[in-house]
């Protein structure tokens, strides 16, 4: 398997068994989600759930292109060296396994510079509730994307360390895809899963996991500097 495909993993894993964060912040909005579709047949709701994602994850990947297209102007403007982007690449997967061993919560420090845009693109969406079209969810689910998350910042500061646009697109979708099952899933299988991703065994293996590859990330940064 390629580093970048590892990469796709560890950030798929992260959008995964973090999303009982996700549920934290966005539960009190699916709920909300769900009754502006009261009314609506099962295909129909079904159908408005899967574009609200859609929306979702396409801000997601667009967020990671523009980050990434940041990162890369920073190197070829400043004249840094691509070691910098990848130790920040190793250190934020770092933090995410520490968040998901429950050991750190630094990362939801990162929401509150996020609650600052959030403050201006609330509004709007509220705008398009009730959920009674395909455009507003679609729309909605655009807006969705940038609700203030430190898991989702860190996943974007793994973007920017990827320094090309496609691949910081593809980093965040498929943290997206993570989150995907938790969200969509509702009654008693989204409880199994839950109880599933929060067992202390599971935690503690893919927080392990994901810390010996950032160690082996820091490690790939670092070596041709000091070794």
């Amino acid at each position: 398997m390629t580093e970048f495909a590892l990469q796709l993993l560890s950030l798929f894993s992260i959008g995964f068994l973090g999303s009982g964060h996700c549920l934290v912040m966005c539960g009190g909005m699916a709920s909300a989600l769900q009754l502006s579709m009261t009314g609506s047949s099962a295909t129909r709701r079904t159908e408005l759930q899967l574009l609200l994602s859609l929306g979702r994850l396409t801000t997601y990947s667009l967020l990671g292109a523009l980050v990434a297209g940041f990162g890369a102007l920073l190197l070829a403007s400043l004249g840094l060296a691509l070691f910098w982007l990848k130790l920040l690449s190793g250190l934020l997967l770092l933090a995410m396994a520490l968040y998901l061993a429950r050991l750190w919560f630094g990362l939801n420090q990162l929401e509150r510079a996020g609650a600052l845009l959030w403050r201006h693109i609330q509004p709007v969406a509220k705008r398009l509730m009730p959920l009674n079209s395909r455009r507003k969810a679609l729309a909605y689910g655009l807006c969705w994307g940038f609700l203030p998350c430190g898991l989702v910042y860190s996943a974007l500061g793994w973007a920017l360390a990827s320094g090309e646009l496609l691949s910081g697109a593809c980093l965040m979708l498929a943290f997206g895809a993570g989150t995907l099952p938790s969200i969509l899933l509702s009654g008693g299988a989204a409880t199994l899963l839950s109880r599933f991703k929060n067992h202390t065994q599971v935690r503690a293996c893919a927080a392990l996991l994901l810390g010996i590859y950032a160690i082996y990330l820091i490690w790939l940064a670092l070596a041709p500097r000091f070794f």
